[in-house]
């Protein structure tokens, strides 16, 4: 949140702190238009798995649980 009051302060407009399930994000543009993403490192991707499990499947936020199928329908195969 100190970027967020910092950036701020230059006069741009930021979001409020959006809750992406394994982190935390601020999104503002920069005068040119560029659209940035400040994310931070916590909570992490650990919330819902171990460690030994990262990587093995397929993990969704709650709220993108609904559109599991298609989601999965579009991700390439992994072998």
């Amino acid at each position: 949140m100190h970027y967020r009051d910092k950036i701020a302060a230059k006069g741009l407009t930021i979001t409020e702190k959006i809750d992406r399930n394994y982190f935390y994000s601020l999104y503002f543009r920069e005068p040119g238009g560029v659209l940035f993403e400040i994310a931070t490192d916590n909570p992490g991707f650990m919330i819902d798995e171990s460690k030994e499990e990262l990587g093995t499947h397929l993990m969704l936020p709650s709220q993108y649980e609904e559109h599991r199928s298609a989601i999965e329908h579009v991700l390439p195969k992994l072998y």
